[in-house]
């Protein structure tokens, strides 16, 4: 896995991703201390708020920033929204209204729209190679899984000689690093795409995602990461505080839980997406959160809430988040054609975060009407539902090349050279509208 960090590209931007993903780790432990201090007991309606407003920025920035990147210079694009982020971290400790924490969230997470998907598109590019790529995919989740562990233990620690309004300027200074960084390095510029309407540039990321079966199944497993997230990501301080009654760094201890799950299979999952297709990993995994969920109902039901309980069932949870979030870059990579990958990136990163702009409020909602019993037992049927939907719209059988034919282009066309009928890796494009449904 370590062997791609002798590109000198990749290892900056790697080291980027990490310093930016620690400042972000650092901010959400101080976001939901903030959402308590704020509103008490109702801190699970206010953070599903505020995470909705950034789902609501995610969903309507990303593709139109992908749209406007095309033809911008990347690393000054990127270098930008990072600066920005890092400015409105700074804001953040002397808010004293919700509706300012709401606005700032605004600024910060349309510039994280901006920023992610571009940087997702630029790693195929530096690592072409899918086996070198596949293990970008599975260091870049280990990083999100190692902020998801080592950022609420540095906050737990900072948190006990500085208060929580501090860990906004490590989030600053994350993103300035992270700023620094990209300046080191020259990006591949991306494969001149053809020139087209700005509308059509905007929504064909999201036209390429839905006519692509592949596709159409990670969306249903994009649905059940989300509602398992949802619970742990709201919820987690409203149980910790309010449930149990435990200090701030019991909140950072047990968000530590669901990083370390993760951790463990992003460390596992090279060798078994060596050996496994992605679908039944990626199964297994959505099946692996649907349990920890329904492992804290039940557990609650019969033996009461516990720190131990919680910590368990995060635990799983982070195993089965990471065995599904980690193949979905194999997925999109496969799926599109290299000038497209910008604008399949920036679809799956809006129309996974539509799925979080469902269960963010419907997590805070649930929890504060009806306690975690109820708000558990939503979510887990939410993600069976997306595990389902994703089975379904998914074949089992989904090579790589895919024979079809073209009656509608004229017999000198250059694409003919392998004759009306041929088979070639399939992707969605000019020449190609459409799936096909047999043969």
């Amino acid at each position: 896995m370590l062997s791609v960090l002798q590109d000198k590209t990749y290892r900056r931007l790697f080291l980027a991703q990490i310093v930016a993903l620690m400042g972000t780790g650092l901010a959400t432990v101080a976001l939901g201390l903030l959402a308590y201090e704020l509103a008490g007991g109702n801190a699970a309606l206010l953070l599903g708020t505020i995470f909705a407003i950034k789902m609501v920025a995610y969903v309507t920035v990303a593709p139109i920033a992908a749209a406007l990147a095309e033809r911008l210079p990347r690393r000054k694009v990127l270098i930008a929204l990072d600066l920005v982020r890092g400015a409105v971290a700074l804001a953040l400790p002397f808010v004293t209204e919700t509706w300012q924490v709401y606005v700032l969230i605004l600024i910060l997470q349309s510039a994280s729209a901006g920023f992610t998907p571009i940087f997702q598109a630029t790693i195929p590019d530096i690592l072409p190679e899918e086996d070198r790529y596949t293990r970008a995919l599975s260091l870049s989740r280990l990083a999100y899984d190692l902020e998801s562990l080592l950022s609420p233990a540095m906050a737990a620690l900072l948190l006990l000689i500085v208060s929580h309004d501090a860990l906004f300027v490590g989030t600053s200074v994350g993103f300035l690093a992270s700023a620094l960084l990209v300046l080191s390095v020259a990006l591949p510029a991306p494969k001149p795409a053809q020139p087209r309407p700005f509308y059509d540039r905007t929504t064909r990321g999201v036209r390429i995602y839905l006519a692509t079966p592949r596709l159409r199944g990670l969306l249903g497993f994009s649905m059940a990461v989300s509602a398992a997230g949802a619970m742990v990501l709201v919820n987690t301080v409203v149980l910790v505080k309010d449930s149990l009654g435990m200090t701030d760094t019991a909140v950072a201890v047990t968000m530590a839980a669901f990083g370390g799950g993760s951790m463990v299979a992003a460390l596992a999952l090279p060798r078994l997406l060596d050996r496994w297709a992605d679908r039944p990993v990626m199964t297994a995994g959505a099946c692996a959160m649907v349990a920890g969920l329904l492992g804290l109902l039940g557990g609650q039901a019969a033996f009461g809430l516990s720190l131990l309980l919680i910590l368990g069932c995060w635990g799983l949870i982070g195993l089965g988040y990471s065995a599904v979030l980690t193949p979905s870059g194999r997925l999109l990579r496969r799926s599109a054609q290299p000038e497209d990958r910008p604008a399949i990136f920036a679809a799956q990163f809006a129309l996974s975060h539509a799925c979080w702009l469902i269960t963010y409020p419907l997590a805070g909602l649930l929890m504060t009407v009806g306690g975690a019993a109820l708000a558990v037992a939503v979510l887990a049927a939410l993600a069976t539902g997306g595990i389902l939907v994703a089975l379904r719209q998914w074949p089992k059988d989904d090579p790589l090349e895919v024979e079809h034919e073209h009656p509608d282009l004229p017999r000198d066309h250059p694409h003919l050279r392998g004759g009306r009928r041929h088979r070639h890796p399939f992707t969605i494009d000019d020449l190609h509208p459409s799936w096909p449904t047999s043969g």
